[in-house]
């Protein structure tokens, strides 16, 4: 049976890689055989999450400090990978932020661009410089986790799902710009358990109306990173799965 979550020496590079979703990521790809990339704006906790990936599977794990929303910090990333590896195999954009503002008309013209700087524009420029590359050599996956708020927007969070919804949008663009050699995919969330979780009011996840009446756990979206960044999803690009658990 062909191996199809293998990624022996291939290098996946994940943006929020240091926690969250993001860290549950690096160690899969590490304990299938990959070298990882841990990009995140603090680098002490990039290096944390490096040392241990290292010990504990024996794959290299490259930290970089990086603002992903930052057009030029991405272009040092994309630099520095290639001058380290040699190429990029599976590019994860996961980097993220979702604050929540009191009402539209009081939401700080500073916080609307910080949220489309990270979570729309910054991906959109990393998918362009590594997809223009993969695209003129030997291929890879893209997969960009935007949100579930996307297709269920709310008023608290309205530029947020915008520039998710946005994402999902290129992602398809994407899949055809660089095709056939790269495939662009993307996955949407639901509410995970993660550090961001924690400042969640309690009764939140007790309401939840996912059809699994709960929140997600970090792993839990493992298979289905894996899936579009292996050659078990060789036919798919362009697409948009919900990881949520059932969100009505």
């Amino acid at each position: 049976m062909k191996p199809y979550f293998d990624f022996t020496d291939r290098v996946v590079v994940v943006t929020g890689g240091s926690r969250g979703l993001g860290a549950a990521l690096c160690r899969a790809f590490a304990e299938h055989g990959a070298d990882v990339v841990i990009a995140s704006r603090k680098l002490e906790n990039c290096e944390k999450l490096a040392r241990e990936i290292e010990a504990n599977t024996g794959r290299r794990a490259l930290p970089i400090a990086v603002h992903a929303g930052n057009w030029a910090d991405l272009e040092r990333l994309v630099e520095t990978v290639y001058a380290e590896f040699g190429r990029i195999d599976v590019l994860i954009n996961n980097a993220g932020m979702s604050p929540i503002a009191s009402s539209s008309v009081d939401t700080p013209e500073g916080l609307f661009d910080k949220v489309i700087d990270v979570n729309f524009k910054g991906p959109f420029r990393l998918t362009a410089l590594v997809g223009s590359r993969m695209a003129a050599r030997d291929g890879g996956a893209i997969i960009n986790i935007t949100s579930i708020g996307a297709i269920r927007p709310q008023p608290a969070y309205g530029p947020y799902a915008g520039a998710k919804a946005a994402l999902n949008a290129v992602t398809e663009a994407f899949a055809h710009e660089y095709a056939p050699k790269v495939r662009v995919n993307a996955i949407m969330p639901g509410s995970f358990r993660t550090d961001i979780a924690k400042s969640w009011d309690p009764s939140k996840e007790a309401s939840t109306p996912a059809a699994l009446k709960r929140f997600g756990e970090p792993e839990e979206i493992v298979g289905t990173v894996m899936y579009l960044a292996g050659d078990a999803s060789s036919f798919t690009t362009g697409a948009v799965i919900r990881v949520d658990g059932g969100r009505p």
